[in-house]
């Protein structure tokens, strides 16, 4: 599970990151709208956890923002402010939960289970270019009607590309993408992934390349 967590109260994230770390989570943890919309914007989420009182605003607007741009990871808000009315307030924003603090981690990770099981209201068509089609919301490529078996890496890379189809991506969010915020990453990693994935696209006949933008990132268009 990777989770996006907006919390700025460094001990409550700390806790956070930890708790869910030894649970095999990927947690990218972010301090700010702004980052926090801009990593949604790029990875693929299984869950988002927001604060609602952050340093540039209030973790609830960031909600409609997400769903008018395609992203449909549940979200659950985390917050002091537990009155009635915040409550509603935070429901009728689109926030799939809302645990009040203080809160036993116990709580949030049955809560997370329960977000996880519901079925998504928000979908995202399924894409095609080349002779490829791309379900997002199940992670499926398919060539020809044949599914395309990729490693996590690599679908990773794939459906960054994807996203932008026939312009180019910057290398860092590629990146951020396809690595976790805090992971090491080696210098040639991504070039050695899609170097493996321009491979395995051209020994299906996928129709479709991928090119580097010196400099600045990569390009995935159809082939012409």
């Amino acid at each position: 599970m990777r989770i996006l967590l907006l919390e700025d109260e460094p001990e409550m994230a700390s806790a956070l990151c930890s708790a869910l770390r030894t649970r095999d989570a990927l947690v990218d943890h972010m301090t700010t709208l702004a980052d926090a919309e801009e990593a949604a914007m790029v990875v693929v989420y299984d869950v988002i956890l927001l604060d609602r009182q952050v340093p540039d605003g209030d973790g609830l607007s960031l909600i409609p923002k997400l769903r008018s741009n395609g992203v449909s990871a549940p979200v659950i808000v985390l917050t002091a402010r537990g009155e009635l009315d915040d409550r509603i307030d935070g429901l009728d924003s689109g926030a799939d939960d809302y645990l009040v603090k203080p809160f036993a981690v116990e709580e949030l990770l049955a809560r997370l289970r329960a977000v996880m099981r519901r079925p998504s209201d928000v979908r995202v068509d399924v894409v095609n270019f080349g002779q490829v089609s791309y379900d997002f919301d199940g992670r499926e490529a398919q060539v020809n009607g044949c599914r395309l078996d990729l490693p996590r890496r690599e679908l990773l890379v794939f459906e960054t590309l994807a996203r932008r189809i026939g312009r180019t991506v910057q290398r860092h969010m590629l990146e951020e993408a396809v690595y976790g915020f805090d992971d090491d990453i080696q210098s040639n990693t991504l070039d050695a992934h899609i170097s493996r994935l321009r491979r395995k696209l051209i020994s299906v006949d996928a129709g479709l390349e991928i090119h580097p933008v010196r400099g600045i990132g990569y390009l995935m268009k159809p082939t012409s």
